[in-house]
């Protein structure tokens, strides 16, 4: 878990160590002072594995600290083998405080970090609810409420996070998204209500809170005159409701690239992401179905710039009947060195079957520098 949480904060640009620990002040300590970059304490660990940290792992102040080496002190563990009142007399109770938060002898509560400008609402319960029929109830109060403070900020909801705390101080959380920011009672309503199922009320639940997440300006859309043309359909509803049951990720669109080479042209983007501007390539046709990684073909041709007489591909041989070609892609130089003299030549052809296929060879067909001159297959048309 913990290479997966830094591998995933690495390919975001953030470097991190971690620890897990049995108390969240040896995780602290462990996080900062052995993590490289993490670092799994053994259970039931206890002061074994502070003893030869520094004195700044205690999350003392400063000035304890300075006052303690002056004494000879540099090692948590020096400080375990001294009586505590001397030093309770001395530094006050804060430093037996942090002691005992690290060894796991005290309690410390872990407060969750929260947005200042945080926009949510909560209702408690005289009488601890359990029916699905009541929780959504009270589901469709609390979105109401929230959107009355949307509105005031100018805001729409993209993910709502509705905490269901139960009696016997557990919590059942849901969470859901929209592609677009919303402030429309019914569809939120809609989707919290759906995840009702995946909620365990146990004895009951004693108190709600639904908060908007993350929270972006409304923009405000002109309303449709039957003067003007009919804009285009509203699909954030239906891609709300997909994403929510398939996964974020499941659900998304392709956008062009302003790139040449074909495997780099095209993107993939959220659903209902702005149009970029960037259009497709309209002078030469493009598959409809694009290979995810070029696949090698073993082909009869005449070098340089005829197209294959026929090719072999995942085990099949076929025959060329017509071809159209070449099209010449260079690499993009700017971003590899290896791409400064790279060729591709694209061909369309049209098998005996009346199958057409998109093909290059790497390579001008003459200068050895530009390719291998192998041939491989990149896209099928429909």
């Amino acid at each position: 878990m913990l290479e997966g949480l830094i591998g995933r904060l690495a390919m975001s640009g953030v470097t991190a160590q971690a620890a897990v620990a049995d108390s969240w002040g040896a995780a602290h300590a462990l996080a900062r002072h052995v993590a490289r970059p993490a670092a799994v304490a053994p259970s039931d660990h206890g002061a074994a594995v502070l003893r030869d940290l520094p004195l700044e792992a205690l999350r003392i102040a400063p000035q304890v600290t300075a006052a303690l080496r002056t004494l000879g002190f540099d090692r948590i563990g020096e400080l375990l083998a001294q009586p505590r009142a001397p030093l309770t007399l001395r530094f006050g109770p804060e430093l037996g405080r942090r002691i005992d938060q690290a060894v796991g002898d005290a309690a410390e509560l872990i407060e969750s970090v929260r947005p200042a400008d945080l926009i949510e609402v909560r209702r408690a319960f005289a009488e601890p609810i359990g029916a699905p029929e009541t929780i959504a109830r009270y589901i469709s109060k609390l979105v109401a409420e929230l959107c009355e403070r949307l509105e005031a900020g100018g805001l729409g909801a993209r993910r709502l996070d509705l905490i269901c705390r139960r009696v016997d101080n557990d919590v059942q959380a849901v969470r859901v998204g929209m592609a677009t920011p919303v402030r429309d009672v019914k569809r939120m309503t809609r989707l919290l209500c759906d995840k009702i199922e995946t909620i365990a009320p146990g004895f009951g639940i004693e108190m709600m809170t639904l908060a908007a997440t993350l929270a972006e300006p409304f923009g405000r859309r002109q309303m449709a005159s039957l003067l003007i043309e009919e804009t285009a359909a509203d699909v954030s509803d239906l891609v709300d409701t997909l994403m929510n049951r398939v996964g974020e990720r499941a659900i998304y669109r392709m956008a062009p690239v302003a790139s040449d080479v074909p495997e780099r042209s095209v993107c993939r983007v959220p659903a209902m992401a702005a149009d970029s501007g960037t259009g497709w390539p309209g002078h030469w046709p493009r598959p409809s179905r694009l290979l995810a990684h070029p696949e090698p073909v073993e082909t009869v041709a005449l070098l340089p710039d005829h197209p294959p007489v026929s090719f072999t591909w995942r085990g099949v041989r076929r025959r060329v009947q017509r071809a159209d070609g070449p099209e010449r892609v260079f690499g993009e130089w700017w971003k590899r060195d290896a791409e400064l003299v790279a060729v591709r030549d694209y061909f369309r052809v049209e098998d005996d079957a009346g199958e057409r296929y998109w093909l290059y060879r790497a390579g001008d067909g003459e200068d050895a520098t530009t390719g291998s001159h192998r041939w491989f297959v990149h896209g099928v048309f429909g």
